[in-house]
């Protein structure tokens, strides 16, 4: 690895949702994943964070013969987002220890009449809501009320 990365380093990754994204297609053989709304899987969240963790150093790395893996992943996942709409992740360095490297990342997506809503955050939590209740909030996001 290089010795410029430093703390400070930040990416931005835009990621529109597919419907292959959500999460009954995370794990296609678990009936109950079938049963959950079509909405972007938690599971996929993940990856989307390490991706862009992976492109915030991956300047500072001899690629492809070096690269990097996550070993630890702490956040909360605050919204449900429908296929079709628009993810913003932003990710920085936040510490380099060695071959360790720290990151702290946000994501977000657009929200009619506000500025921005938080998706996954360090420190929130959620309530469960029922079934019906999410899917109609689903629905007006997309403008199908």
């Amino acid at each position: 690895m290089s010795p410029d990365p430093k703390p400070g380093i930040t990416h931005r990754l835009t990621y529109t949702v597919p419907d292959t994204k959500t999460v009954p297609r995370l794990y296609p053989e678990y009936a109950e994943f079938q049963q959950m709304p079509e909405v972007f899987a938690t599971g996929f969240l993940v990856g989307l964070i390490e991706g862009a963790s992976q492109r915030a150093i991956k300047p500072y790395l001899d690629w492809p013969a070096e690269q990097a893996v996550g070993t630890q992943v702490s956040f909360s996942h605050l919204a449900a987002t429908p296929p079709g709409l628009t993810i913003t992740v932003d990710c920085e360095v936040v510490g380099v220890d060695g071959r360790r490297v720290g990151f702290r990342a946000h994501t977000r997506r657009p929200r009619p009449h506000f500025r921005g809503h938080a998706r996954a955050d360090g420190d929130r939590c959620r309530p469960l809501q029922p079934e019906a209740r999410r899917q109609a909030r689903a629905h007006r996001r997309l403008g199908r009320a």
